[in-house]
């Protein structure tokens, strides 16, 4: 017990010791969505004076959402653009930093008390006693002009986020896997009729869930078939579908179309030294942020790839920052002791 709090001691002593030439901090925090920044407002009031890291896309996903119904406080609703700048405000006016960058390269201490080496734009160095990981996961679409043209004009990667606003609407999904088939299910309870398209000519969904979208009267599905172009000027009026196995194309008019193909978590920079699964996500400890390295906490969508919703990701940002906390607090009374 004693040779632990020394290696402590001697950590922190160290960690203490200021380089001419690389910043020091008690917390970064790599990423900017609902996450990132209540990570960020939690650490602000704990005074650990929280340095903010953007990334490619400040304020995550949220900003390609054009209206955000479901995060309470809003009874009005607000347009996720706004909600992220309202939310960097709050973060800014305790004392956050919120700096516009990229870390490119990452080196975990796996010592309690070490520090932990990133990289920004790959050039600037800066060094951090802990670190809050919420870069989030981004959403796969199909890459094609048309849809990346309507994205935010009725082209949506979450059924459960914008689903609401085609209430009574004819839509139509992609997708072939469970997510895909939940989506088309809960959308098939709120909209007149959804048409689902799967590539191939089989469902990768399981048994139970295929047999929810066969039962579901009011869903057309569509084996074969893929997007061959969405229709509409400034928002989705129609979807050209291509049967792959005939070569011919139908016109549908729908007023949404949902991209249910997965997403990819924005872990690459972590492989080798945190604890993933098999598709990249971070694992968390327990019902804790902790990840497998000490004063290494994940939040958001880049541990979460159940709910995916901006108040889940928000939650966990808070916990994240405690946690954080509660390390440095831990480093602080070794030190004391």
């Amino acid at each position: 017990m004693k040779m632990f709090t020394f290696e402590i001691l001697l950590n922190f002593q160290k960690k203490r010791v200021m380089s001419d030439t690389i910043e020091r901090i008690k917390c970064l925090i790599i990423g900017s969505g609902p996450a990132g920044y209540t990570a960020a407002i939690y650490a602000a009031r704990a005074d650990l004076s929280p340095v903010m890291y953007t990334g490619m896309e400040p304020g995550g996903q949220l900003t390609t959402t054009t209206e955000v119904d479901n995060f309470p406080g809003y009874p009005e609703g607000i347009d996720g653009p706004t909600m992220m700048v309202q939310l960097q405000q709050q973060a800014e006016r305790f004392g956050t930093q919120v700096r516009i960058g990229m870390i490119t390269a990452i080196e975990f201490s796996t010592q309690v008390g070490g520090i932990h080496k990133a990289t920004v734009d790959g050039k600037t160095q800066i060094e951090a006693e802990s670190v809050v990981i919420s870069t989030g996961a981004t959403a796969k679409y199909l890459g094609i002009p048309s849809e990346q043209k309507l994205r935010g004009g009725g082209v949506s990667a979450c059924a459960v986020c914008d689903g609401f606003f085609y209430k009574g609407q004819d839509v139509a999904i992609v997708g072939a896997g469970d997510t895909a088939a939940e989506e088309a299910t809960y959308l098939a309870n709120i909209c007149n009729k959804v048409t689902m398209l799967v590539r191939k000519d089989y469902m990768k969904a399981s048994k139970a869930m295929q047999h929810r979208v066969t039962s579901t009267p009011n869903i057309d599905l569509r084996y074969n078939t893929e997007v061959d172009e969405v229709l509409g000027d400034m928002v989705v009026e129609g979807l050209r579908m291509k049967n792959n196995a005939t070569g011919t194309t139908e016109d549908i008019a729908i007023t949404g179309l949902f991209i249910a193909i997965g997403h990819k978590p924005n872990t690459d920079i972590f492989k080798g030294q945190l604890d993933m699964d098999d598709t990249g996500y971070l694992i968390t400890q327990g019902k804790s942020t902790k990840t497998n390295l000490p004063g290494v906490f994940a939040s958001g969508d880049v541990q979460d790839k159940e709910y995916r919703q901006a108040v889940t990701a928000a939650g966990t940002g808070c916990m994240a920052a405690l946690d954080a906390e509660r390390y440095l607090a831990t480093l602080e009374t070794a030190v004391e002791a």
